[in-house]
């Protein structure tokens, strides 16, 4: 398990603190994908039936696809926004910016709200690599995201920094 970066700056000019946040987890999960993925393509080299052998080869390569997109989870700040990203091979990632934030809350999931990215049972989207532990995140149109990390007292503190109290934005429009 990697450790997670959380930093404490400071501005030179002002002597203003700011916090950082960029946080990598990995999961075991994808060796049970590449060693579906590998089998599946090893299987389809045996196989004299067209059919099958063409779809147990894109079956193979979409699991090794799948396998190193969902590796590892990374969640870091990027100035306005947070960017939460699956990876090595980032074709899933989404960011939730800071102003849209109402409240964080530090949380457990269940077995039913499982890994991946999916609609929860219990309401919200799941971004969840591994493990319980996560975030859970309320937006200020009501909607809920459930971030999944295995850093989740850190990331739900960082994100509390993070929060514009309503009545502050109203105040800043003005």
């Amino acid at each position: 398990m990697q450790s997670p970066i959380n930093l404490m700056n400071v501005f030179e000019d002002t002597g203003e603190a700011f916090m950082l946040y960029d946080h990598t987890q990995s999961a075991p999960l994808y060796l049970l994908l590449l060693m579906i993925g590998v089998g599946t393509l090893a299987g389809a080299a045996f196989t004299n039936v067209n059919v099958a052998q063409v779809a147990m080869y894109w079956s193979g390569a979409l699991m090794l696809l799948l396998a190193f997109c969902f590796r590892d989870l990374t969640v870091c700040d990027e100035g306005n926004d947070l960017l939460i990203a699956f990876g090595p091979l980032s074709l899933f990632k989404r960011r939730l910016q800071y102003s849209e934030l109402e409240k964080v809350e530090q949380a457990r999931s269940t077995l039913m709200d499982g890994w991946g990215i999916h609609m929860s049972p219990s309401g919200g989207w799941v971004w969840n690599l591994w493990g319980y532990d996560c975030v859970d995140v309320w937006y200020r149109q009501g909607r809920k995201l459930r971030i999944g990390t295995d850093d989740a007292v850190a990331l739900a503190a960082f994100l509390e920094t993070k929060i514009i109290p309503a009545d502050d934005e109203c105040q800043d429009s003005n």
